[in-house]
């Protein structure tokens, strides 16, 4: 091979095992710029809700917590008495006087009393002096979305909201606009936000803490409750909520059979119902539209969210995002292992089942971490990262095993069976891989012996004719013993077994060819009649180490072929044949068939070779 061929055959080479490297660096690229766009998490969101869902499944919600619902069958037994809602505030403030009783640790509404009531003056007031005078009392109210601009006009200001903090750099004169309660409940200072933001699917998993407006932080509605019953409260801005059973899992009671009792001389309901606990006052009817969309469900009562916030708070329950880090590491390290594999020439389907099976170990890793870490991983993104990459490289590595193939099919179908060359193609052997390799294999030559006297009275067609139709016996023969067809030398052929595939007994299925194709000789001979006549032939073989592989020029014509001093002997042992006997064999032949039995010829010494080589004559009949 030329130098500038050697230097086009390397690059060639070099350029398709780099080819999975560049590939996977720009499937990388991208999920690097998944995650730092935020795509990758929202590709992981649907596991993440299964995870959610499955650590909900295994977690009781806190027995402290207690909702009081205003459910459909409230809102239909109080129209007797108290007309639709919303009702009379009054009600409301005897609702807390009943509750006052049984000592509860705090009593907080999911409810907005924002406007006052102009037909229930009175009312509002003994609601706002109920309240004011219970100290372990909780409102909620709301922070608008509305331009700087418009806020700065209209907006509360923040240094008279009690219980917003002054961050560093808080603009002293700034406003937010503000659902608040009515200003009696505001005074109390006893207020928090109930925005909840959902991501971008709009499914709700965090719960903020605090809101930032202009350096003012705004205490969320579960962190006010928390602040004054000494919870731990954490310094991020919000909570990844850990959720608690299916929805409705809290203890709920409807707020008719409450009211109605704490109005009874004798209640009927336990006299420390609530004592100790955190009641919130809210309202799962599905007239009044507080149903939200969470891991749990499209329907989930907005005030079980809020419970969820102060049952993770209470009881310290934090879930925590595995780094931003951690979904472009994992893929770059599959991709750099699938990258590796392919351009060492792997098969695309152990590596498919290997990725599945790392895709099945990474999701039950995902759940573990969540259930037993309390940590969120990314699974999805860098899977599909993964196979993003596997699937167009797949295909690229299939297109050049196909190739390789039918490579290793052209080349090998000169010189073996097809059965032979199928067996080849199927365990993957390439050229390259074949050759150039030093084995132990056994030579056979057989030549034509009395051909010339035979050519001199045969046209030149006739002679053709004649040496196909032997030929094509002869191989049939080679190729039935799994031998490999080197060549045709004139009217003599050559065959090798051993390679390229190994086989332990080479010599053994050499001998059995010999046999039959002496045999296949006498049957030609008596089909060609008088041209058979003095058509014989001569065999030798010969065992010994060889150099296999393909020899001559990869752009015009290559030869699968074996060299070395074998070769030579076994072509040797054949010109003994002569005037002795068709078949001949060397003592390494014979040494390694010892269930066959042969006639001694002595040491005869050959053409080329200094020393005698000892032959025997392989004898059929003994068989």
């Amino acid at each position: 091979m030329s130098e500038a061929n050697r230097a086009s055959f390397s690059i060639t080479k070099t350029a398709r095992r780099c080819t999975p490297f560049v590939l996977a660096v720009i499937v990388w690229l991208a999920a690097l710029a998944a995650a730092h766009w935020d795509a990758a998490g929202r590709l992981d969101n649907l596991y993440l809700d299964w995870n959610l869902r499955s650590l909900a499944a295994r977690l009781p919600p806190d027995p402290g917590i207690v909702m009081i619902d205003i459910d459909e069958p409230t809102l239909e037994a109080m129209v007797p008495d108290y007309g639709r809602y919303p009702w009379s505030r009054a009600v409301f403030g005897q609702l807390l006087e009943g509750l006052a009783r049984q000592q509860p640790a705090a009593i907080v509404f999911d409810i907005l009393f924002i406007d006052p009531q102009k037909e229930h003056v009175a009312d509002d007031l003994y609601f706002i002096r109920t309240a004011a005078a219970l100290p372990n009392v909780y409102f909620p109210m709301v922070r608008l979305s509305a331009p700087p601009q418009a806020e700065r006009g209209n907006g509360y200001p923040l240094k008279e909201l009690k219980n917003a903090a002054a961050g560093p750099g808080a603009d002293p004169e700034a406003r937010a606009a503000l659902l608040l309660p009515l200003p009696g409940l505001s005074r109390t200072g006893r207020l928090g936000t109930i925005n909840v933001f959902a991501d971008a699917d709009g499914v709700i998993r965090r719960y903020p803490l605090y809101l930032d407006a202009y350096g003012w932080h705004i205490p969320s509605l579960p962190v006010r409750v928390a602040r004054d019953r000494g919870f731990d409260i954490p310094e991020s801005a919000s909570l990844m909520l850990t959720w608690h059973g299916p929805a409705k899992s809290y203890r709920t009671v409807s707020f008719h059979d409450v009211f109605t009792d704490l109005d009874r001389k004798q209640p009927q309901r336990p006299a420390n119902e609530f004592r100790g606990k955190i009641v919130i006052v809210g309202t799962t009817a599905s007239g009044l539209h507080d149903l939200k969309l969470t891991p749990l469900g499209a329907d989930y009562p907005g005030t079980e969210v809020l419970a969820t916030m102060l049952d993770n708070l209470k009881n310290g329950e934090r879930l925590q995002h595995a780094p931003s880090w951690t979904m472009p590491a994992i893929a770059g390290l599959v991709l750099l292992v699938l990258a590796g594999a392919f351009a060492r020439g792997l098969s695309p389907l152990p590596l498919g089942i290997g990725l599945l099976a790392f895709s099945t170990v990474l999701a039950v890793s995902g759940w573990a971490s969540m259930i037993f870490g309390r940590t969120a991983m990314p699974v999805v993104s860098p899977l599909l990262f993964a196979w993003l990459y596997f699937v167009p490289a797949a295909v690229r590595a299939y297109w050049h095993e196909r190739r390789n193939r039918q490579r290793v099919t052209q080349l090998f179908s000169r010189f073996l069976d097809p059965r032979v060359v199928k067996g080849l193609v199927e365990k993957g052997e390439t050229g390259a891989a074949l050759s150039g390799q030093k084995r132990e294999i056994t030579v056979l030559f057989s030549d034509i012996q009395g051909f010339t006297s035979l050519s001199e009275r045969k046209s030149a067609p006739e002679i053709v004719d004649l040496l196909n139709r032997y030929f094509s016996l002869q191989v049939e023969v080679i190729f039935r013993h799994e031998g490999t067809l080197d060549k045709y030398i004139g009217d003599a052929i050559m065959a090798f077994w051993g390679a390229p595939t190994d086989q332990p007994d080479h010599a053994c299925r050499a001998l059995a060819c010999a046999r039959e194709m002496e045999q296949t000789l006498m049957r030609f001979k008596q089909e060609a009649g008088a041209d058979g006549e003095q058509f014989d032939i001569g065999i030798g073989l010969h065992s010994g180490e060889a150099v296999v592989g393909f020899i001559g020029s990869p752009e015009r014509r290559q030869d699968y072929t074996v060299i070395g001093d074998t070769v030579n002997t076994a072509s040797r042992i054949e010109g003994a044949t002569r005037g002795r006997c068709r078949v001949l064999v060397s003592a390494a032949v014979r040494a390694a068939c010892d269930q066959y039995t042969f006639t001694d010829h002595g040491p005869v010494k050959l053409k080329g070779k200094e020393e005698p080589v000892h032959l025997f004559e392989p004898k059929w009949e003994s068989l």
